[in-house]
C-alpha cells in the first residue's frame, strides 16, 4: 500500500475530509432553548478542554442555519449519544427544531435534555472563537449526568459501535 500526500486547498477538500475521517469520533447532540423553542444539532467536533475549570468545546459550521443561535446561547447541553440512538442523531442532523417525536425535558436552566444518552454536560457559555469555516464554542460545565452504556462512533463517514479488544 502506498502513501499519498497533498497540500490542503480548494482542489483537495474531498481528500482532506477523507483523511480526517480516519479518526473516529463520538457523536453528540447539542441543545439549547431559543425564543422559537428548543433547538438541537448533531455534532462530532467535541472535546474536553480543561479539568479546572471544567471546560469543553464543540464546533458548529458557520454555514449552518443553527450556527448563530448556538454561538450566542448563554446555556446549552452536550449529549453523548448511545450506540442505540442513531435515529436520534440522524434526526437532529437534519432538523434541529423538530422535538415532536422526542420525550425531552428542560433542565434547571430550561435547556432541552434528551433521554437515553450516556452522558450529558450542562454548560454555560464561556467563549467563542473563529475557527475557519466553523466557530469554536467553549462552555463551562455546570453539571454532568451519566449512565452506563456504549457510545455511538462516527468514522469514515459511517456510524457504528466500538469493538472491544481483550
Amino acid at each position: 500500500m502506498s502513501e499519498t500526500s497533498f497540500i490542503p486547498g480548494p482542489g483537495t477538500t474531498r481528500a482532506l475530509r477523507t483523511a480526517l475521517g480516519c479518526f473516529g469520533t463520538g457523536v453528540t447532540i447539542v441543545t439549547t432553548l431559543t425564543s422559537r423553542g428548543p433547538l438541537a444539532i448533531t455534532v462530532n467536533s467535541f472535546t474536553s478542554v480543561s479539568m479546572d475549570p471544567a471546560l469543553l468545546l464543540w464546533c458548529p459550521a458557520k454555514n449552518s442555519l443553527r450556527h448563530d443561535a448556538f454561538v450566542t446561547a448563554d446555556t446549552f447541553a452536550v449529549h453523548v449519544v448511545a450506540e442505540d440512538q442513531l435515529d436520534l442523531a440522524r434526526h437532529f442532523a437534519l432538523n434541529g427544531e423538530d422535538f415532536d417525536t422526542v420525550d425531552w425535558q428542560p433542565n434547571a436552566e430550561g435547556v432541552p435534555t434528551l433521554p437515553g444518552c450516556i452522558a450529558r454536560f450542562d454548560c454555560r457559555h464561556f467563549a467563542c472563537h473563529p475557527g475557519g469555516d466553523h466557530s469554536i464554542v467553549i462552555g463551562t460545565v455546570q453539571e454532568v449526568t451519566t449512565r452506563p452504556g456504549k457510545g455511538l462512533i462516527f468514522k469514515h463517514g459511517l456510524y457504528g459501535g466500538f469493538l472491544e479488544q481483550t
